[in-house]
Formats: C-alpha cells, sequence, structure tokens
C-alpha cells in the first residue's frame, strides 16, 4: 500500500510530490503528458508587483523566499536549471502612471520591490521608445517546463509515474483508503488543472479558466537579459528565444491556439520591436482560475480519502511552492489550513 495518490504530474502534482517525498512518504502520480497544460506553455513570471495600481501580490513577503529556496533546491536534485532571478521592467504611458508608481514607491513595504532608476540594456536600442519606464526587482522566472520535464525522468526512472488518462470508473473508494485499479493508498489527490472541471468529486467547486496563447519567437543578436512588460510580456527563453504573452480569453470555446490570438501577439510585438523576428511556435492553454483569486486546499467534505490541489492561475510559479508545502502540512501533521485557501470556503452541500 502506498501513501499518495497524486492525479496530474504539472506544476501543483510536480511540487506536492516533492514535498510528500521529502516527508518520507510513498508517492505515485497518474498523468497523461498534454501539450496544452498551462503548465507546459507558461512563462513562470514572479513578479511582487502587478496591476495598474501597483500592488504588492498577496503573501508575497511570504512567497518570494520559499520559491527561490524551494526551486534552487530543486535544481540541485534534478540537475537543471530552475529559477532565474529576473527584473521587470514595466513601460508606463503617460504623466499619471509615472507619478502614481513614484508616489507608491514612497511607502516603505514597497521600497525593497520598485525602482525608478532603471537600466534599459538591449532594449533601448531594439524597442520603441516609451513616455518612461521604471523597474520591479526580486521578480523572477522559474522553467516551470524544465522543472515537469526533468521531475518525470526522475519519476519514470524510480517507477513513480502511470502514463495514462485518469479513469474515475476504476476508483473505489474504502472505508479509511482508495483502490485504482492494482494499487491502494490512503488518499488520492487531484492536482488536474482546469480538466478539474470534469472530475465529478470537486465539480462542486467554483472552477474558473482562462484561455492564454503565445507566441515562442527568435530574435537574434539582442541578447535581452530583464522582462519587459509593454503591450506583451517579452521573457527570455535562451538561445536567442523569447516568450510573447499571453492573452486572456474568458470564453473560449477549446485549448487550441487561434489565428485571432496569433495575429494579436504579432501586432502587439511588431508595435514593441523595431527589428525584425521570427515565430517559431504558438501555443495556448487554459489557466485553471478560482473566483476569489485563491487556490484549492483540502480534503473532499464527504470523501476524507480525495484531496485538491488547483487553482494556483497566473501566479503558480509563486503560489506554488509555499502551498505546495502548506498543504503536506495539512495532510502530514494535521496543521490547519488558511482560511482564504481551505475548499471549505465553498458550501457543499447548498451547491449540490
Amino acid at each position: 500500500m502506498i501513501d499518495y495518490i497524486i492525479v496530474g504530474q504539472g506544476l501543483a502534482g510536480t511540487l506536492l510530490s516533492h514535498f510528500l517525498e521529502a516527508e518520507g512518504r510513498k508517492v505515485v502520480l497518474i498523468d497523461q503528458y498534454h501539450q496544452s497544460a498551462a503548465s507546459a506553455v507558461a512563462a513562470g513570471i514572479i513578479n511582487p508587483i502587478t496591476g495598474r495600481r501597483y500592488v504588492k501580490s498577496w503573501k508575497i513577503e511570504s512567497l518570494l523566499p520559499f520559491a527561490q529556496a524551494t526551486y534552487q533546491g530543486l535544481e540541485q536534485l534534478l540537475g537543471v536549471q530552475i529559477y532565474h532571478p529576473r527584473n521587470v521592467l514595466r513601460t508606463l504611458y503617460n504623466h499619471r502612471e509615472a507619478a502614481d508608481w513614484d508616489i507608491r514607491m514612497e511607502e516603505v513595504a514597497y521600497q525593497n520591490y520598485m525602482l525608478k532608476t532603471v537600466k534599459l540594456g538591449a532594449y533601448e536600442k531594439f524597442t520603441q521608445p516609451a513616455y518612461a519606464y521604471r523597474e520591479v526587482r526580486q521578480s523572477a522566472q522559474v522553467k516551470i517546463g524544465n522543472l515537469i520535464s526533468a521531475y518525470r525522468k526522475k519519476l519514470l526512472t524510480e517507477d513513480r509515474l502511470i502514463e495514462a488518462r485518469f479513469d474515475f470508473d476504476a476508483l473505489k473508494l474504502e472505508a479509511q483508503s482508495v483502490a485504482y485499479k492494482n494499487m491502494r493508498a490512503t488518499k488520492i489527490i487531484f492536482c488536474e488543472g482546469y480538466q478539474a472541471k470534469q472530475n465529478p468529486f470537486f465539480n462542486y467547486l467554483p472552477f474558473g479558466g482562462t484561455k492564454g496563447e503565445v507566441l515562442i519567437v527568435r530574435i537574434p543578436n539582442v541578447q535581452f537579459e530583464k522582462m519587459l512588460k509593454q503591450r506583451v510580456f517579452i521573457v527570455p527563453l535562451g538561445a536567442d528565444l523569447y516568450w510573447i504573452g499571453a492573452t486572456n480569453d474568458w470564453n473560449y470555446k477549446d485549448d487550441q491556439p487561434t489565428e485571432a490570438g496569433h495575429q494579436y501577439l504579432s501586432d502587439r510585438l511588431t508595435e514593441v520591436l523595431n527589428i525584425p523576428f521570427e515565430i517559431v511556435s504558438h501555443q495556448a492553454a487554459v489557466r485553471p482560475t478560482v473566483k476569489d483569486r485563491r487556490p484549492f486546499l483540502g480534503l473532499h467534505p464527504a470523501y476524507p480519502q480525495m484531496g485538491i490541489f488547483n487553482g494556483l492561475g497566473t501566479k503558480g510559479a509563486s503560489l506554488g511552492p509555499f502551498f505546495a508545502k502548506h498543504f503536506v502540512g495539512f495532510l502530514t501533521q494535521k496543521q490547519a489550513l488558511l482560511q482564504e485557501v481551505d475548499i471549505q470556503r465553498f458550501s457543499f452541500e447548498s451547491i449540490k
């Protein structure tokens, strides 16, 4: 008998498995690789200052150092680069935006994250000039694709990954455990991303979803080092490749790239750059979102053998490590979950 079955090996499932394993738990994952999964398409941006009002991301003081330590530890474990500190250059378009930034910078709580004096580097030469620029520090790029791929290889080597679509008809609930085909486990945890909408046990939760489309482009010989937010995000990937994104579509029909998304991103990038670029690929994914913008953590109210870790959304790179560890503390040491993320904040009976 194993301790945990985890369904889904995206960012959430990978991090949850990592922390459970660190606690000495035996874990098996079930995942059918999906090239349109949000984790596979995401740029992995950690950005402590967001929005038009330049506010700190929720719990960023706790999230940032824990994320950095976690990803750097995984780099040592897996032997791949995952965490790359990169400042974010933000383009401002008028006097009011610049003034709002400078006023916010006067707050002591923001001074560790915001810069007024910036160094554009190669962007100064190869992009169209803007009204003003400011800079976010303590930001980073997490190479989620590297993490998931390397961790997948580790799981396969250890015979702890079943590469198949999860079959709900094969799941049997026992008094204190679950059975799935030829396995028995104390608990099963679902980390399915947006596909959780089709989960018959957790579809009562108010899942949302936004479809995002991105381009991978080649811009030779510019060597942009920082991330730039100007119309779109430009995120360096190495070898002259850059992640460009992303669109937001709340009324999507599927998770496939569209001609409209391709055109939008290409047009925005053309507005920013003053040099040619080559589109290498066009990708799309649906991000799992929650109406209150907080993750889903917890056990099913009627079936405590089943749990969920989901809803990381666009801030998954920063939220994931902290809340994976937080959930493991709940699962293995009976530590209380924060009310903001506990699925008990949504009524099971009233929705059913």
